[in-house]
């Protein structure tokens, strides 16, 4: 008898009470609302550093290609990674990249007396203008320092 007592005192105080259970929760909420805000502006971060790194090597690839050809840019993104008649390529990959939202870098040549072509993100929102996370970000932006 002695033996069932002392098992049931035990089985008793074994387990969390239930307001023991609401504090940590209402911890591990507090905590959450601190640092979930964080994490999504640190992912936006570094979306926004991912698409700095590409047009950079994009960048390097069109003035490698325009050194090559005599000073002509290419029309397209697309002859960066079209094997020239030596077989050589000037990105090494297979496709040309996309932002990191899925959108493709904007590309035009230099055009009536330009000296460089223009290179672009329109941002998160995939259209030109914007502000904060949506706004558009250029090569020329990113050698000026200005993001």
């Amino acid at each position: 008898m002695q033996q069932l007592k002392s098992h049931c005192r035990r089985g008793r105080r074994a387990g969390f009470s239930l307001a023991e259970l609401m504090v940590v929760i209402v911890i591990i909420g507090l905590l959450a609302t601190m640092v979930v805000p964080r994490l999504f502006d640190s992912f936006g971060d570094a979306q926004v550093t991912k698409a700095k790194a590409d047009l950079t090597v994009i960048d390097s690839a069109i003035l490698r290609f325009a050194t090559n050809n005599s000073g002509r840019f290419p029309d397209t993104l697309e002859q960066l990674i079209t094997p020239d008649q030596n077989g050589q390529t000037y990105l090494d990959r297979t496709t040309v990249p996309k932002d990191p939202w899925n959108n493709e870098y904007i590309y035009y040549p230099p055009r009536g007396g330009e000296s460089s072509p223009t290179l672009m993100s329109y941002g998160k929102d995939g259209s030109q203008g914007g502000e904060g996370k949506d706004r558009d970000f250029s090569i020329q932006m990113i050698k000026n320092q200005e993001i």
